[in-house]
């Protein structure tokens, strides 16, 4: 039973873990840069913990300090609220490995579903439909030669994301086209 939540997150969607939480009769963990040392959020949790300075990847996104928080307050599981690291599969790895519960996908799941052209895949294979589009495609040439087969107008979509550099792309024809 889960009875201590760090939320590694701010603002408004820390305070709506929050009050989940509360709801639940579990306790919150509130962790903050030295920016929102006075922010909502670190006043309405239970406890809150410093965890470094403005700068995101010192702070919310340095996910040795959030498990040592964690560690250190006895939290038995952390909600990484959205955006920061909810989508970091070795952040949700990092906690499995150090006994805390993970509220969210396990890291499994966010690596496969992480690249857009393999998740397309994996629907196509269970018969669903999805909208036309292309392979990845790794120059603007190429982008250029596919949109000219496929027809215009085009969106060209980042295959990955979650804040790491995107390394290829695929097109989609628009769902205006397919009706």
């Amino acid at each position: 039973m889960i009875k201590k939540v760090l939320i590694a997150n701010r603002g408004e969607i820390a305070l709506r873990v929050m009050r989940s939480c509360r709801e639940m009769g579990i306790r919150t963990v509130a962790v903050f840069s030295e920016a929102d040392r006075t922010s909502h959020h670190v006043m309405y949790a239970d406890e809150a913990y410093l965890i470094g300075p403005a700068i995101a990847r010192e702070s919310y996104l340095n996910i040795e300090k959030v498990i040592e928080t964690a560690k250190r307050c006895k939290a038995d599981a952390i909600h990484p609220g959205y955006g920061f690291l909810s989508e970091n599969a070795h952040f949700a790895r990092a906690c499995r490995k150090n006994g805390l519960v993970f509220i969210g996908p396990d890291p499994e799941s966010m690596e496969r579903l992480s690249d857009k052209a393999i998740l397309k895949e994996l629907i196509r294979g269970t018969g669903l439909s999805v909208i036309p589009g292309t392979k990845a495609v790794a120059s603007a040439q190429e982008a250029k030669r596919a949109a000219d087969r496929i027809g215009y107008p085009v969106m060209l979509k980042a295959c990955a994301g979650g804040g790491g550099p995107v390394s290829y792309t695929h097109l989609t024809l628009p769902t205006s086209d397919l009706v």
